[in-house]
């Protein structure tokens, strides 16, 4: 008997707070790789920031609430089971931890934050990668950040 895979993604980050271009890239995710459902995992802290502005349990109850109507969506954190908090942007993808495994056991799409995909063609883990390996998605963007969340 064989078995049939089931497609998932995965979206990580801080969620400082959670947002519709979290939202937005999960459907269009969803959608374009039909994927069975994706997974929020929620790091402590960005290990190339300062620490986050909310704590980890009122952006995790945060991220719950905002995509409740939405079932495909999970929240998770496992950084206690895997004792890592190396979730980080694509420009610094090389120093994730054994980042060339994870190019080998996954496809790895990115969607463009806006201004960030020429300095990313540029990153080292664009150089080494394939164009199978790593994918840019084009996606309609919205216009919002985290940090520009924080402040208002």
């Amino acid at each position: 008997m064989q078995s049939k895979k089931i497609k998932i993604g995965i979206l990580g980050g801080t969620f400082d707070p959670a947002h519709e271009g979290h939202l937005a890239i999960s459907q269009e995710a969803k959608k374009k790789f039909k994927l069975k459902y994706i997974i929020w995992a929620i790091t402590k802290k960005n290990p190339f920031k300062n620490q986050s502005s909310l704590s980890l349990s009122k952006r995790i109850n945060f991220a719950k609430k905002f995509i409740s109507s939405t079932q495909y969506i999970k929240i998770k954190f496992y950084e206690d089971k895997i004792n890592s908090n190396r979730t980080i942007d694509l420009i610094n993808f090389h120093k994730w931890h054994k980042w060339r495994m994870i190019s080998k056991k996954c496809t790895i799409l990115v969607f463009d934050r806006q201004g960030y995909k020429a300095k990313s063609l540029k990153s080292i883990t664009f150089k080494r990668l394939n164009q199978k390996t790593l994918q840019f998605i084009n996606f309609k963007k919205v216009n919002i950040s985290s940090s520009k969340l924080r402040k208002i």
